[in-house]
């Protein structure tokens, strides 16, 4: 009995047997979970395991089916996300969950707003905590900016910041630097110390597998709803994660294959993007390269570096983008996004969100959206033809979905991250650009969309895609160009740079102009 209760004691929160149910689909499957006290709990799984369900049933926003939570030991009800953070539950949720039109500090006091003795809202207040928030954060974004000028990796760490201004025993991360750079990434493992410290116990998930290993103290596995194993910091490795989560072995997780490249399909001249709030920065500065049939290209940096304004600039979405950009031998710089999606450029956006999906529309519906015009007979569609399409995209992708009319809202973030990915592919591009698109997706799933990669690439598609992992680009890239501070730093094949190399190329711009502001003062 003794060591029951000494057990029970290191356990904040349990779940009992707790199953959720969709119409056709089994989300959690008795699953009995557990969080340590004052630890990083990390949850792993592939892409539809249920990880993200199970921590919507800890924060509130979903219902279990069945099943019971035991909070320090005693059945507790949790019918609403005010009811998980009156328990003390926090969550930090994979897709954001901010009001764009909102400043930073309204986002992170909304409906629990500071205010007067006469009910008036005290901004000023929640500027100067907003402030020192993210002070600790170590990011210096105007608490009144509007959400939706920040860039994806600034909007995340509002987020963060939107939890930890909570007063919480349990905070839930799910994906949390999925849009974070790697200085970005170092101050959040900082923050999550400090946590621990505290005493707050963090549930942590991740498709980043390293991260995982480096900062957790108790692991568990999911796979199809169901608890399949776990273990502590002492025994967990990589191979145990990867065969558990996935039923593979590690070896067959990151293949590669080599392309021969034979022509020049993509040309790019000295593309120059001028910031629109000062005048003497670039966004893009004076960039060139090209692509060839058959090429994967991947464009390493950190956040901030250009890399997203560079795709955006290529895909026609910054009229004021200079220089000159040849599809093909085709000079395109003068076309609109959509006469460059005709010609067969086409871009998978890093947040697919706001950008990659409409989210009153199907599945389907998503999925033929950017190419409905190929299904127009006269006056109406094929309906044949999507359906065969949609279907191959399903399959080719294994995008898991029990009915592509149903919304897209109801399917993961990775499987909605396939349904984006399906949809550039069925315009048939001739290069396709790719803005972090493993962004949210677990390591099977990585694993095929690099496979589908090297296939269109072996067909004579080019490919450009970002990333921030380096293990990605060390591995897909047949040739890997590096930015910081909108220059190229570096632009050289597979295994002519190291991994120490590409890092100190993603920050060599930023400590160039550190150098020249030094000298100059």
């Amino acid at each position: 009995m003794a060591a029951v209760e000494k057990r029970r004691d290191d356990l904040i929160l349990e779940t009992k047997s707790i199953t959720k149910v969709y119409p056709g689909t089994v989300a959690l499957d008795n699953v009995d979970f557990k969080i340590h006290r004052g630890k990083v709990n990390v949850l792993i799984g592939e892409n539809g395991a249920g990880k993200s369900t199970l921590m919507k049933v800890l924060a509130g926003v979903e219902t279990a089916t069945s099943g019971r939570l035991l909070l320090d030991g005693k059945e507790v009800s949790i019918q609403s996300p005010q009811q998980a953070v009156a328990n003390g539950i926090g969550i930090i949720f994979q897709e954001l969950n901010l009001f764009p039109n909102l400043s930073v500090s309204e986002n992170i006091f909304v409906a629990r707003e500071i205010t007067s003795k006469f009910g008036v809202i005290d901004h000023a207040k929640q500027e100067e905590i907003t402030k020192e928030l993210l002070r600790k954060l170590q990011r210096d974004i105007d608490p009144k900016a509007l959400v939706e000028t920040l860039r994806i990796g600034e909007q995340q760490l509002v987020e963060i910041a939107k939890a930890l201004a909570l007063d919480i025993k349990i905070l839930i991360m799910d994906e949390p630097t999925s849009s974070l750079s790697v200085t970005e990434t170092e101050i959040l493992f900082g923050i999550i110390e400090q946590l621990k410290s505290a005493g707050v116990s963090i549930v942590y998930i991740s498709h980043r597998l390293d991260e995982c290993i480096r900062i957790g103290d108790h692991f568990t596995v999911l796979r199809d709803g169901k608890l399949v194993a776990e273990c502590t910091k002492g025994e967990v490795t990589l191979s145990w994660i990867v065969e558990n989560m996935s039923g593979r072995k590690l070896n067959q997780i990151f293949t590669s294959k080599k392309i021969d490249t034979s022509r020049e399909l993509l040309k790019v001249t000295n593309l120059t993007l001028p910031s629109d709030v000062d005048a003497k920065r670039y966004l893009v500065n004076n960039v060139s390269f090209s692509l060839h049939a058959g090429e994967i290209i991947g464009i390493y940096g950190l956040v901030g570096a250009g890399r997203t304004e560079l795709m955006e600039s290529l895909v026609g979405l910054h009229p004021a983008a200079t220089g000159s950009i040849k599809l093909d031998g085709e000079e395109i710089s003068h076309l609109r996004l959509d006469q460059r999606l005709r010609k067969g450029l086409t871009l998978i956006p890093e947040d697919r969100q706001r950008q990659g999906l409409i989210q009153k529309l199907s599945v389907a519906e998503n999925m033929t959206l950017a190419n409905i015009r190929s299904y127009l007979k006269g006056f109406y569609l094929s309906g044949p033809q999507e359906a065969a399409d949609i279907k191959s995209m399903v399959q080719d992708l294994k995008i898991r979905v029990a009915n592509v009319r149903q919304a897209i809202t109801s399917l993961s973030g990775g499987n909605q991250q396939k349904v984006v990915i399906a949809k550039n592919l069925l315009t048939k591009p001739k290069v396709l650009l790719m803005d972090e698109p493993t962004r949210g997706i677990d390591v099977g799933a990585k694993n095929e969309v690099f496979q589908l990669m090297n296939e269109f690439a072996s067909r004579g598609l080019g490919i450009i895609f970002v990333s921030s992992e380096l293990e990605e680009i060390t591995l897909m890239a047949d040739r890997i160009i590096v930015m910081s501070e909108g220059e190229v730093t570096a632009d050289c094949r597979r295994g002519e740079i190291t991994d120490a190399e590409l890092v100190q190329a993603s920050v060599a711009s930023r400590e160039r102009k550190r150098r020249e502001a030094h000298e100059s003062a």
